[in-house]
């Protein structure tokens, strides 16, 4: 009996022995850890289809150059594509009924994709020799049974084919340097118009054949006062402009290419002032807006062209263009905004006293007024026309109203976030316990043998789906207090349309909005830009009273000096608790490591003149600042000179009108770059909260490093200028990259090294003592990953182990900058497959877990890469003692472990299990991050567990352990089956006992 068992245990350590590890995600912990969502930005381009065969949608495109086709039943995403950012998309339509069309890269770039699955039929590239406007027109003439697409663009205007993209004839417009600024084509006919100017004051109109592109009839008349802003079109042979003095309004009539003009004084239809004047660009039937600061006028152009008052709409209002019905009639909507509600009107241009549909819907006011609005048309039980409108609001959000109601909305505005930071979340209150009982004992009891069916592979399908269901409702991952693990936080994220989310770590849903309404655009911010949030207040212990709090920066245009807005927000409540409109420029906001007595964070706001200003501007904050004077350093970038500069604080400011809480700044030092052989084209510095657990670094042969440890290193990466452009601008003689480090307190370079035949972009992470960095080998045709390590030899001499596990070594002394530090770099290169958008790294809560690489592809998925692949230590043959450490063999490239691997590629791996232990995968699984912009990483309270949040069109989040998860039971533990296993091995004692007992019996009696 015991020869059998042990011969069973031999067997069974055989066979778990020779199991291979993979890292995997079964199917019912999608969702568990990780969420993503999919959004396409602010709609600018807005087509329906619904026709009665088929699903009814809308065609979009957004100014995140996203391309996509919505369910109007629920706002779904049918298929999107994402083109490049440099390929922005100008004209959007649908033609045949069954292709998407677009007109995109300054209209170079001409699309047709399947309307239902999105797939693309054909691309036409459209060349010209000078930049225009882009314009693309619909027709329904045929050619050969061919409907005829008309693109204007680069000097030309393009007939395409719209069944295979080919251009049946193109005109020159380049020779008369006329700027065209519309093509019209009259319904039905077969002649196009194309308007346009010489000058300001020639007005120039063409009339074409639409089949053969023949020239019919040309006119041209002189304006002498000259023309400004856009052409309203009101029809097919008019259109009104407005004269350069703003004080006239223009009718122009161009039948069969004769041109005439018909002036009205602006100040006969309004009482003029100061206001600017501007023509809505809209397209509606003998109707044209006339826009001011505070007004909108709506004028009606009558047969003999004059000019009739039709009525005047107060405050912010959108138009839509005009749509076109069964019937001939042209109906189009007006929307307002009122306090907290949308009120639509539907309107029809011959009959504008009567309404053909009204609503009023109450919306979030957080929201902001509307942007843009669209409309269709659809056929009541009835047999009457009702109309459903797609809005556009302020904060990109796109909502669809009909029947006079909301029917569904979409937060699109989280598809251009600007900046990212972490709030904790309230602490559990006393008396609440913080696993609710939820399920009866039956229930917890089947709850655990679904998972042992799951663990031993018995699961049915419906099985998988009840585990899964139960996993998600016992997780409380969406719940609104702190767990113990600090997996739950809040993402306080602020976006380009000028409004700040919270976002719930567990399931990625909004806890709240707030749009920021003292930067919202006015006459006095009319361009609000550079929205950046930073911890303002992080209550701890003595403090728990109060709620933590953000700093929200705002300015109002690109400029440096233009106005600047702080916002305070309580992140609890998503309430602005106060704003101040500063009185001096910003440049840059650098937040201090120093709190008062409330847990408010000490920020520095340096404007254009160097000067820097304190707040929050209390008694308590300066005299904790004046205290720290003598230590605050900072620096400047100035990429277009090639030069940084270091400053120190000088003291309070002596020019006039200052207060206390402003002080001067000095210049410490300056480093300048020769403008002939070097520009600045990437720096980066460590976070400055980032822990590390030891600067002892324990080698192979039981030796010790010392990291250099200093939160005032810069790494600088410059390049020559004749190879600034893309890859493959200059030659690779011509090409070289220099990476500095920088000790920006002193001005010191403690490393500099050269690339040649190398060149930009370069992307690269700062973190502890190493410095890893992205860019292109011209030479080699491959882009390289190369890694800095920066040790300290001035603490060489405490190399004894022992003295470090007892702490009598002398590491407690600071290190400081002006003490010339002896310092020893350590570099490596490789070889890396994948272009890269930006490189983030793992942090942990002590620092002890190993890193990993947060690698952003130019695929949009995140890639994780063990940090001990970019050891620049790395030998071709490692000793036993470096194989124990954990250095990898050398190779040239860093391998990159493909998504789905096959048998194959685990059977050449078998061999290199370490390999594959080093955990190398792709975060974001099958998924992609399109547009994918910045990668945040936050340390949770589990040592081993990092927080990952990816952002750019879309949203990713998950849960990383880069040394595994050796602090804690997955969630998936199953504890029945070690209870089982428990049982099942105390059986087996106490049965071997028997046995052994009876045998022993037996044996006696012999």
């Amino acid at each position: 009996m015991a020869i059998r068992l042990s011969v069973l245990g031999l067997v069974l350590l055989v066979f778990l022995s020779s199991t291979l590890p993979i890292l995997s995600l079964y199917e019912d912990q999608v969702g568990l850890m990780d969420w993503h969502q999919r959004y396409i930005g602010k709609v600018k381009h807005a087509v329906f289809h619904t026709q009665k065969t088929g699903r009814k949608r809308v065609v979009v495109s957004t100014e995140q150059n996203v391309i996509a086709s919505l369910d109007l039943r629920h706002g779904d995403i049918f298929w999107r594509h994402v083109l490049a950012k440099h390929d922005v998309i100008d004209g959007l339509d649908i033609a045949l009924g069954k292709y998407v069309i677009t007109l995109s890269s300054d209209g170079s770039v001409l699309r047709a994709w399947n309307l239902p699955d999105g797939h693309m039929i054909w691309e036409s590239f459209l060349q010209g020799p000078k930049s225009s406007k882009s314009l693309l027109v619909s027709t329904n003439v045929k050619v050969d049974k061919d409907n005829v697409i008309l693109v204007f663009s680069k000097g030309y205007l393009h007939a395409v084919s719209s069944i295979d993209g080919g251009v049946l004839w193109k005109k020159d417009f380049t020779q008369d340097s006329v700027e065209v600024q519309q093509v019209v084509h009259p319904t039905g006919s077969d002649v196009i118009y194309v308007i346009g100017l010489v000058g300001s004051s020639q007005f120039e109109v063409f009339q074409i054949s639409a089949k053969s592109g023949e020239l019919l009839n040309h006119g041209s008349e002189t304006f002498s006062n000259g023309f400004v802003g856009e052409f309203s079109l009101v029809s097919s042979e008019t259109l009104v402009a407005i004269d350069a003095s703003q004080s006239i309004l223009v009718t122009v009539g161009f039948k069969d290419g004769h041109v005439g003009f018909q002036q009205t004084q602006i100040s006969d239809l309004l009482e003029l002032s100061t206001e600017t004047v501007a023509l809505l660009p809209s397209s509606l039937p003998d109707i044209f807006a006339v826009k001011t600061n505070s007004f909108t006028l709506f004028v009606k152009v009558t047969d003999g062209g004059k000019l009739e008052v039709l009525e005047q709409i107060n405050g912010a209002i959108s138009v839509s263009d005009a749509i076109l019905l069964p019937d001939g009639q042209q109906p189009f909507a007006i929307v307002e905004n009122g306090d907290s509600k949308i009120n639509l009107k539907v309107k029809l241009g011959n009959d504008w006293n009567s309404d053909l549909h009204t609503e009023s819907i109450s919306v979030d006011n957080q929201r902001g007024s509307v942007h843009k609005v669209f409309i269709n048309n659809y056929v009541r039980v009835d047999r009457s026309h009702g109309y459903r409108a797609l809005i556009v609001m302020e904060d990109h959000s796109l909502l669809l109203l009909q029947q006079s109601g909301i029917v569904w909305t979409r937060e699109d505005g989280l598809a251009s976030i600007s900046d990212v930071t972490v709030s904790e979340l309230p602490i559990e209150k006393e008396g609440v316990s913080v696993a609710k009982v939820e399920h009866s004992l039956f229930e917890w009891l089947k709850g655990h043998m679904l998972k042992l069916k799951g663990t031993l592979m018995l699961a049915s399908p419906e099985d998988v789906v009840a585990i899964q269901e139960m996993r998600l409702k016992s997780s409380e991952k969406s719940k609104m207090t702190r767990d113990h693990n600090g997996f739950r936080k809040l993402l306080i994220v602020t976006t380009t349309a000028g409004k700040i989310y919270a976002l719930h770590t567990g399931d990625g849903h909004v806890v709240w909005s707030h749009l920021l309404h003292s930067l919202r655009k006015s006459e006095a911010c009319e361009q609000p830009t550079g929205f950046n949030v930073y911890q303002w207040q992080v209550p701890h212990h003595h403090a728990m009273d109060e709620n933590p709090s953000v700093l929200v920066v705002g300015r109002c245009g690109p400029s440096s000096k233009a106005k600047v807005v702080l916002s305070f927000i309580d992140t609890y409540m998503g309430k602005e608790l106060s704003n101040i409109n500063l009185d001096h420029s910003l440049v840059e906001v650098i937040p201090l490591p120093f709190t008062d007595s409330t847990e408010q964070r000490l920020h520095l706001l340096m404007d254009a003149e160097k000067r820097a200003h304190l707040y929050p501007r209390t008694s308590e904050a300066l005299g904790i600042f004046q205290r720290q004077l003598s230590n605050v350093y900072w620096y400047s970038v100035q990429d277009d000179d090639g030069i940084i500069k270091g400053h120190g604080m000088k003291g309070t400011c002596i020019s006039e009108g200052s207060d206390e809480f402003c002080f001067d700044t000095r210049e410490l030092w300056s480093i300048i770059f020769p403008s002939e052989t070097e520009k600045i084209i990437s720096t980066v510095t460590r976070k400055l909260n980032e822990v590390v657990h030891t600067q002892a670094k324990v080698v192979s042969d039981q030796d010790v490093m010392y990291k250099y440890i200093s939160k005032n290193l810069l790494f600088v990466a410059t390049s020559a200028p004749q190879a600034i452009g893309g890859i493959g601008s200059a030659t690779p003689d011509e090409s070289w990259l220099v990476v500095y480090l920088i000790d920006t307190v002193t001005g010191r370079i403690l490393h500099r090294m050269t690339h040649y035949g190398s060149q930009g972009p370069v992307h690269a992470v700062f973190s502890e003592n190493w410095v890893v960095y992205h860019y292109f080998n011209l030479r080699a045709h491959r882009y390289e990953m190369s890694v800095i390590e920066i040790y300290d030899q001035s603490r060489a001499d405490n190399k004894d182990v022992l003295k470090l596990v007892l702490g009598k070594h002398n590491l407690t002394v600071p290190i400081s900058s002006y003490s010339r530090p002896e310092i020893v770099t350590k570099s490596q290169s490789y070889f890396f497959t994948h272009s890269v958008k930006t490189i983030g790294v793992t942090y942990t809560a002590k620092g002890i877990s190993s890193k990993q690489l947060l690698i952003g592809t130019i695929g949009d998925q995140v890639l994780a890469l063990d940090k001990r692949f970019l050891d620049p230590r790395r030998t071709v043959n490692p000793t036993q003692a470096e194989k124990e450490e954990g250095i990898i063999p050398l190779t040239d490239s860093l391998p990159i472990i493909p998504q789905e691997c096959s048998s194959g590629w685990i059977y050449a791996m078998r061999n290199r299990p370490d390999l594959i232990d080093l955990g190398q995968s792709y975060v974001t699984h099958s998924l992609k991050v399109e547009g994918l912009q910045g990668i945040i990483t936050i340390p949770a309270r589990l040592e081993s567990t990092s927080l990952v949040f990816a952002h750019g069109v879309d949203l990713f989040f998950t849960q990383l352990a880069p040394s595994k998860t050796y602090d804690s039971l997955t969630e998936d533990f199953s504890y029945a089956l070690l209870l089982i296993t428990i049982v099942a091995l105390v059986a087996a004692i106490f049965a071997t006992w028997i046995l052994s007992e009876r045998k022993d019996l037996q044996d006696k009696w012999r």
